[in-house]
């Protein structure tokens, strides 16, 4: 993908030297969030959980007495000393200050301008106003408006605060675990969580959610299948205006396709268990991602992308 020279976003925020607000954890997802899926057991890899009243009289008991020896562990915590959230590869909070990550942000801040041409010039053929979305990299954990995330949440959108979360440590995490490599695999990424951004603008996430908050925990995943594979349509959308422009490389749309078939609800779970079961997907089998990032790709068109009415 030739995105050197390009344009770059102004809507970044660098959070990765903050360290997250107080409390135990939440979950972005049980909140509204849209996440994209991790190395795990096929579909969006979730941090928190309660903690009964024993384990937290517990905790407090041992940072005590650790503090009677001189030993403040809040402190150390508060120096990187861990992430949150049984995380597939750890991170401390600080910022790394190499070329390499400076280049990716750079990357990941060019692809976003890329998506904000494409779904500008859409929204405006249409009549509307595209608002364009904040995207904050983080390093770790962060607080957002959806929950506590850590880097083991993966990559999500944020309807209540309409920002996308990314922890730049998950492309090594594609490269490495996923076997999805590339700079067009992880720029499928952003568009995919870009496209949660879109059906939040167009009324769709809303609606969804109340629909599944009245629906059996297998029909609210089966809905969930449907949400994803439009955000996987509308990255195929943004993929055919960027080779319009000519900016793609020979092989780019194989490693977007490679991707989507690596990250597959039955293609997690197989590589995590030996075995699938379909009820719990919530992002979509292999096929299916492959299907409608084509879909989005060959037609170009929001309406070509409607996976609730038609057959996924």
């Amino acid at each position: 993908m030739e995105w050197k020279g390009r344009r770059q976003s102004d809507n970044i925020e660098d959070d990765r030297s903050v360290s997250p607000g107080g409390g135990l954890g939440d979950d972005p997802f049980r909140r509204g969030g849209f996440g994209f899926p991790g190395g795990g057991g096929g579909g969006m890899r979730r941090v928190g959980g309660g903690m009964s009243i024993g384990t937290i009289i517990f905790l407090v008991v041992i940072y005590l007495v650790l503090k009677a020896m001189g030993i403040d562990m809040l402190q150390i915590l508060d120096q990187g000393g861990g992430t949150i959230g049984g995380s597939g590869y750890e991170q401390s909070n600080s910022v790394p200050n190499n070329g390499a990550t400076d280049e990716t942000k750079a990357f990941v801040a060019t692809v976003l301008a890329e998506t904000e041409d494409t779904w500008n010039g859409i929204f405006k053929a249409s009549g509307q106003t595209y608002e364009e979305p904040k995207l904050v990299l983080f390093s770790g954990h962060i607080d957002s408006a959806c929950g506590l995330a850590s880097a083991a949440t993966g990559p999500f959108y944020c309807p209540s605060d309409r920002k996308v979360y990314l922890d730049m440590a998950f492309f090594q995490q594609m490269k490495n675990q996923l076997g999805a490599d590339g700079d067009f695999a992880q720029a499928y990424v952003v568009a995919h969580e870009v496209g949660h951004h879109v059906q939040n603008l167009l009324g769709i996430l809303p609606k969804v959610n109340q629909m599944r908050q009245r629906m059996s925990e297998a029909d609210s995943n089966a809905m969930s299948v449907r949400v994803e594979l439009q955000a996987d349509c509308f990255a195929g959308i943004w993929g055919k205006y960027t080779q319009q422009k000519g900016i793609l490389d020979p092989g780019d749309l194989e490693e977007a396709l490679n991707a989507a078939q690596q990250i597959g609800d039955d293609t997690l779970q197989k590589k995590a268990q030996g075995y699938v079961v379909p009820e719990s997907f919530n992002h979509g089998t292999s096929a299916q991602r492959v299907k409608w990032f084509k879909q989005g790709f060959d037609t170009g068109k929001v309406s070509a992308c409607d996976t609730f009415s038609n057959p996924v």
